[in-house]
């Protein structure tokens, strides 16, 4: 496989954000995706996320499976850490990353065949442990690699591209996020730059499971008429819960919005998640009106984006499992290894 990498030079008028960086430096490599794919788009939105957030690039560990979704990681945060796992297998090698080393920022890169079909119980365990992450799934309802089957996230009564129409019900993974219990539960659209930026950077900012679900166009098999996770569809059938932005305590930040309610909600950092509610008896802290709200939506053919969910009081695994505050990777043998006695104590508590 033939990879183009992007020249390094900078022009030097380049603004550069208060770590030093300029956007350019959270690039990867050029895409070999299809012209006008979904997936580009988000990895444009992580792009100009992480560097509005003034991440260093070697603080974020972006880690993938198998899938069109899953090649993108190469094409942003080229100076990060990186691991692309076997189909399905993400969240667990992210997982014991995060158990390992706390001090990284993780970044969960995820496909709807990648975690809806052979790795919805990966993606289910790591939302019910509620492992601190950003997971991001590029969802568009069809196996691309393998020339356009449906995928499980595809809904019943879409058609194919061939016009053949499917007959199974769709894997919902918003409504498994909520339910499993993940504190940060958003739905957005790839084609909506402006909706999606502020919402990666609330979940790479969150302080416990944060899941996003980006309907992402397939342009080559997934983007004709009878498809629901078309171009078209979206924008003719989306529903908005908010209009949202970001804001880092410190650094002023001017938006233009329409009247209406305002919430604020204060993440474990000490940064804010504002949003600017369209709907006066939507209220985005209620888990069970979150799931409710969605499905009466989907049912009226409706695909409901922005910020469904969040836990303003999230807490991660660690905190669970009252892990040392000391990244594992950082101790020695002896701290990892305390010896015979110590065992000999634990296994005498467990009679």
């Amino acid at each position: 496989m033939t990879f183009i990498a992007k020249p390094r030079l900078h022009h030097p008028t380049l603004h550069t954000n208060k770590v030093g960086y300029t956007r350019r430096d959270y690039e990867g490599r050029i895409s070999t995706l299809c012209a006008g794919c979904g997936h580009d788009s988000i990895s444009a939105a992580i792009i100009q996320a992480c560097w509005e957030l003034d991440i260093k690039p070697h603080r974020v560990a972006k880690l993938s499976g198998i899938g069109c979704s899953s090649k993108t990681p190469d094409y942003f945060l080229g100076a990060s850490h990186g691991f692309n796992t076997v189909h399905g297998r993400m969240p667990s090698v992210l997982t014991g990353a995060n158990m390992a080393n706390r001090d990284l920022l993780y970044l969960g890169i995820s496909g709807d065949g990648d975690s809806a079909s052979i790795g919805l119980g990966q993606f289910a365990n790591a939302m019910r442990r509620g492992v601190r992450m950003a997971y991001i799934v590029e969802n568009n309802g069809v196996y691309g690699l393998t020339k356009g089957q449906f995928s499980a996230t595809a809904d019943r009564g879409s058609k194919s591209k061939k016009g053949v129409v499917n007959s199974d019900s769709p894997v919902d993974l918003v409504g498994i996020a909520l339910q499993l219990g993940a504190t940060f539960v958003a739905r957005s659209f790839s084609g909506d730059k402006a909706q999606l930026v502020p919402l990666i950077k609330g979940a790479m900012a969150h302080g416990g499971a944060a899941f996003i679900d980006v309907i992402s166009p397939c342009v080559t098999f997934n983007n004709h008429g009878g498809s629901t996770k078309s171009y078209d569809y979206v924008r003719q059938h989306n529903e908005a819960v908010s209009r949202i932005d970001f804001i880092t305590p410190g650094s002023e930040i001017t938006a233009q919005y329409a009247p209406g309610e305002m919430v604020e909600v204060e993440q474990h950092d000490g940064s804010v998640l504002r949003l600017r509610k369209l709907h006066a008896n939507y209220d985005p802290t209620d888990r069970h009106a979150a799931m409710n709200y969605m499905q009466s939506h989907a049912a009226q053919g409706e695909v409901v984006t922005g910020l469904l969910y969040i836990d303003p009081l999230a807490t991660d695994l660690h905190t669970a499992m009252n892990t040392s505050t000391v990244p594992l990777n950082t101790m020695n043998a002896a701290l990892l290894n305390p010896g015979v006695k110590a065992l000999e104590k634990i296994n005498a508590a467990l009679r």
